[in-house]
């Protein structure tokens, strides 16, 4: 994982009067910065020995000083458009994402195509996606490529479906339905196609910008051919490498494990498609949807999975998976296991494949990740958007099963590393709401302690590449930080069977903002990434 070059990084840098959260130090009031490593961590009282070595002192004026967050799933040029167009996730009704649509397609008369994102009729008084012929009045017959929130189907104009050749024969394709499967495949592949060079790098340009102001200071993109395009991920890759902003980390999810490795990708990983989601009613079940006379959708079996990852293993890359219903899971834990039997488990282990979103998990799978080394790439906000007694979630699966997902505490306390992220933009960037949805999960079993979840968000994204040295203020690691204006810190566990010793200010914990339900969050105040200053508002 290569470095952006920058003038920055030989410049030293000392931290003092705030908060920095560091285990090297729970009291750490202060923090130089040189080369683009931490150099040392402590007190305002020793601080005073470095102020006059230094190139610049910044005064924190008590604001808390963390590691820069991680989002471990990101899909960043979606995540571009969501931001800079047409974006329905707060419509509330058909009616009302129809006139969004309207205005949209007005505003922008010269694009050759329409892109937008974040339908959810779940959500909607009326109960149904848009049809066609209503998208291609509201759009004046322009294509239009529409995503539902989980991004598994779409809703489009019969002007791109003429761009397809056989799109009607494709699986997926059902006349007056959203598209699933190959049939939106091949209208995303040809609505991606169609933007320009220079819209997708506006796109990439305003996901990072987005991602600084949030504390972000790395992204693992999530590409693949059934996902993006080439161009796409190695032009974000190129534009990482030669502008400020966040690193990025390219998973590009492909059976070729040698065109992964071509592209510049860490893995033949990330959204590998075991399965589908659970909203468009695709990802793979072992029992049948409470809504729906089916068992979803499978895209690999266990025999693949082995064979893709004994490839990954053998040429020294990541592998990883995208898998959601607990069948399309044991396809994949069956898959891992039948590699770890022809290569050994200490070499699977190292390898540190990864199983994306991992929803529906049951005892058994849990310590199967365990055994194998397997680091579960979650998103927490996808409880807190479809959890719940009358979510989504129990709507697909009854409330007993639907109990049962997103088990953030048995994965922890089985051994098994998490990684945090939003798959961007099925829900948004939003690190400090991510942590919250961990710690207030909607499943009181499943919560773990804020400091648990920020663990996730920052060092396990960095253990998920592969690097232990990166994730917290010591020392030697990199200099990936964001300082926050935040108010009181406290040690908050989500409730009694959390050892108390662990919240009282003798143990020596970090504290972190209060991020109890209701509260305001932390808000950026500076990211820095690699010594580089990427996002600055401290002093406006």
């Amino acid at each position: 994982m290569s470095e952006t070059r920058i003038d920055s990084e030989h410049r030293t840098v000392l931290l003092r009067g705030g908060e920095v959260h560091s285990p090297a130090d729970p009291f750490a009031t202060a923090m130089v910065v040189e080369r683009g490593h931490v150099a040392w961590v402590g007190s305002e009282g020793a601080a005073d020995a470095f102020a006059s070595g230094v190139d610049e002192v910044v005064d924190l004026e008590g604001a808390l000083v963390t590691p820069a967050f991680v989002d471990a799933h990101v899909h960043t040029t979606a995540t571009g458009l969501a931001l800079t167009g047409l974006d329905l996730s707060s419509a509330t009704s058909l009616t009302e994402a129809a006139e969004l649509i309207r205005g949209y397609a007005a505003a922008r008369p010269a694009d050759r195509i329409l892109i937008g994102h974040g339908w959810d009729a779940a959500r909607w008084p009326e109960r149904r996606a848009p049809r066609r012929d209503e998208l291609d009045e509201l759009t004046g017959g322009r294509p239009l490529y529409l995503t539902r929130i989980d991004v598994h189907s779409a809703v489009v104009t019969t002007a791109l479906l003429d761009l397809v050749p056989g799109i009607r024969e494709l699986t997926g394709f059902r006349d007056g339905e959203p598209l699933t499967a190959d049939a939106h495949h091949a209208v995303r592949a040809a609505a991606y196609a169609a933007l320009s060079p220079q819209q997708r790098t506006e796109a990439q340009r305003a996901a990072r910008r987005h991602a600084a102001s949030l504390g972000i200071g790395t992204l693992h993109e999530c590409g693949g051919p059934e996902i993006s395009s080439e161009d796409d991920f190695t032009g974000l890759l190129d534009l990482a490498r030669e502008e400020a902003g966040p690193r990025v980390v390219g998973y590009w999810a492909d059976l070729d494990v040698e065109r992964a490795r071509a592209l510049g990708a860490v893995g033949a990983a990330g959204d590998l498609f075991a399965d589908g989601s659970l909203g468009s009613h695709t990802a793979c079940l072992h029992e049948a949807y409470a809504d729906a006379a089916h068992t979803g959708v499978s895209h690999l079996d266990a025999a693949t999975v082995a064979a893709h990852v004994v490839a990954a293993t053998e040429a020294g890359l990541q592998a990883g998976f995208h898998a959601i219903g607990d069948a399309a899971v044991t396809a994949v834990v069956d898959g891992v296991r039948a590699a770890s039997e022809k290569l050994g488990l200490a070499r699977i282990r190292a390898a540190r494949h990864r199983v994306e979103h991992a929803e529906m998990l049951t005892p058994e799978t849990i310590a199967a990740f365990a055994e194998l080394g397997l680091t579960a790439s979650v998103q927490p906000a996808f409880d807190a958007a479809w959890g719940g007694e009358d979510g989504m979630y129990t709507d697909r699966l009854g409330a007993e099963r639907a109990r049962t997902l997103n088990p953030y505490a048995a994965l922890l306390r089985a051994g098994v590393p998490l990684a945090f992220g939003s798959d961007s933009p099925v829900t948004p960037l939003d690190p400090w709401g991510t942590v919250r949805a961990a710690a207030f999960h909607r499943t009181p079993d499943h919560r773990i302690s804020v400091r648990a979840a920020f663990t996730a968000h920052t060092r396990g994204g960095w253990r998920a590449v592969g690097r232990d040295d990166a994730g917290t203020l010591v020392p030697g690691a990199p200099a990936d930080y964001a300082i926050w204006r935040a108010e009181e810190l406290v040690v908050q566990a989500p409730d009694d069977r959390v050892a108390r010793w662990s919240t009282d200010p003798r143990s020596g914990t970090p504290g972190l903002p209060d991020l109890t339900p209701g509260g305001d969050l932390p808000v950026c105040l500076r990211t820095v990434v690699f010594g580089q200053t990427v996002f600055d508002r401290l002093n406006g």
